[in-house]
């Protein structure tokens, strides 16, 4: 069987097998069973007349050949997903599956209250919420719509600036309580601090503006921003956060008010073909009125 005849559920499986490591894990997933799994990944391995997979004792390890297909079979997943949102929908109503791709923080802390408010509204409408600090693509349909903390360029992408997320030093007043609120930046020496592990690109933009926190030590290390986030709540130290999470938490304190003056600018994108669709266009226009809300709650006006 040539490549260009095989079945899209082929790729799937090889896709699992590839994450998993595993046939039965992959068919586990999939709803199949392990022959069947086997079956897939044989047809593939005929058809490319290569080996796909190295059995070891730490499981199925991927040749060179499928490291290769791995970034293809991706784009048709993300393809035969879209299709999939696409038939679902409606044509003339709000109705259908919609897919939003946001940063961690933006997912747990601001969306929800948003969505909750809009599907209520629409009831008829399925929304699928990835919660990821990586950019998703939207030209490639991994998403339909974005929120994204960086200007898109790409001609292809509709976008609204919503404005900027402020960001401020936070504690919870139990750790206050116990440690002492500190008066200036030079105090921060002597506070638990929360931060980033590694210097990932929105960081190593962030210090370019704001050199004086490059040589911070931190207590507390982690590259997931929801995890700093949790830490903050915890009471482990003093760290970065939203001002809207602040405002809306009894229990955070802002520090050193104004010390930071760092702030994310926000924008809602989405491809423009989606745009006349109604579901994706009112799914957008929510989104940006209810992050023009929170904006407006992180600088003290609501």
């Amino acid at each position: 069987m040539a490549p260009n005849h095989i079945s899209w559920d082929h790729y799937r499986t090889f896709l699992f097998v590839i994450e998993t490591g595993s046939l039965s894990a992959a068919a586990r997933a999939l709803g199949l069973t392990q022959p069947t799994a086997g079956r897939h990944i044989e047809a593939l391995e005929q058809a490319f007349g290569a080996p796909l997979f190295l059995r070891t004792q730490q499981g199925l390890l991927p040749t060179e050949k499928a490291l290769a297909m791995r970034a293809h079979a991706k784009t048709m997943a993300a393809m035969s997903s879209a299709l999939a949102r696409i038939a679902s929908g409606d044509m003339e109503d709000v109705r259908g599956t919609v897919r939003i791709s946001a940063s961690e923080v933006i997912a747990a802390e601001s969306l929800p209250p948003i969505l909750a408010r809009f599907q209520e509204a629409h009831p008829n409408l399925e929304i699928e919420l990835s919660a990821s600090d990586r950019i998703e693509d939207l030209l490639q349909q991994e998403a339909d719509i974005a929120i994204r903390m960086v200007r898109p360029t790409q001609s292809a992408l509709v976008s609204r600036r919503i404005g900027h997320i402020s960001l401020g030093l936070h504690a919870h007043r139990s750790y206050l309580d116990r440690h002492g609120v500190p008066k200036s930046l030079e105090d921060l020496k002597e506070h638990r601090l929360i931060g980033f592990d590694r210097q990932l690109a929105y960081i190593r933009d962030l210090l370019k503006t704001r050199p004086n926190l490059a040589g911070v030590t931190f207590d507390f290390r982690t590259d997931s921003n929801l995890v700093q986030l949790a830490a903050i709540r915890a009471g482990l130290g003093i760290g970065i956060c939203q001002n809207a999470i602040g405002a809306r938490d009894p229990d955070l304190v802002e520090v050193l008010p104004d010390a930071l003056d760092l702030a994310l600018e926000t924008f809602v994108v989405m491809h423009e073909n989606l745009k006349t669709v109604p579901r994706f266009r009112s799914t957008f226009d929510a989104l940006a009125a209810g992050l023009g809300d929170w904006i407006r709650v992180g600088d003290g006006k609501d």
